[in-house]
């Protein structure tokens, strides 16, 4: 087992990944530990403000989707485990198998493995994702200076 990514790249690589994977192991969770819900898991919209760059005045560029939950989950050998997610979506119970996962993952709880391992198959999708667009923009560079000698040849001419 290599290094444990932070509880801050969970999101991140989770998206990463098909939401049914996400779905089905917090409800594995759910039937080996008690979760409770601290808030309602909730989805809507939310603003996206941004300040202009030469006049430094906020604009809003539009509306976003946002769904978040935080959770409780229960174990009977350990302190219970808060987690919490905010994930730019529209699916209040994606969100909410997110938090779950949070919890398990941070308070490795029994089964935290099973999150880990879906935190490397999130890695090695986004990994894979980076070296196709390294590689789609390796084929769009544009060498300048064949150019420039192309110029020069033609002002000899």
């Amino acid at each position: 087992m290599t290094e444990l990514p932070p509880t801050s790249e969970l999101p991140r690589r989770l998206s990463a990944l098909p939401p049914a994977e996400i779905r089905t192991l917090a409800e594995a969770f759910g039937r080996d530990f008690i979760i409770e819900d601290v808030t309602q898991p909730q989805s809507g919209l939310a603003l996206l403000k941004l300040r202009d760059g030469a006049l430094h005045e906020a604009y809003y560029l539009g509306e976003i989707p946002v769904a978040r939950a935080h959770v409780v989950v229960r174990s009977g050998a350990k302190q219970p485990a808060e987690g919490g997610a905010l994930i730019l979506d529209d699916r209040a119970k994606l969100a909410r198998s997110y938090a779950i996962l949070d919890a398990v993952y941070r308070a490795k709880l029994p089964g935290w493995e099973r999150v880990w391992d879906l935190l490397v198959l999130g890695w090695a999708v986004l990994v894979k994702e980076e070296r196709a667009r390294c590689a789609m923009v390796a084929a769009t560079r544009v060498d300048f200076s064949l150019l420039s000698s192309s110029l020069e040849d033609e002002d000899e001419a």
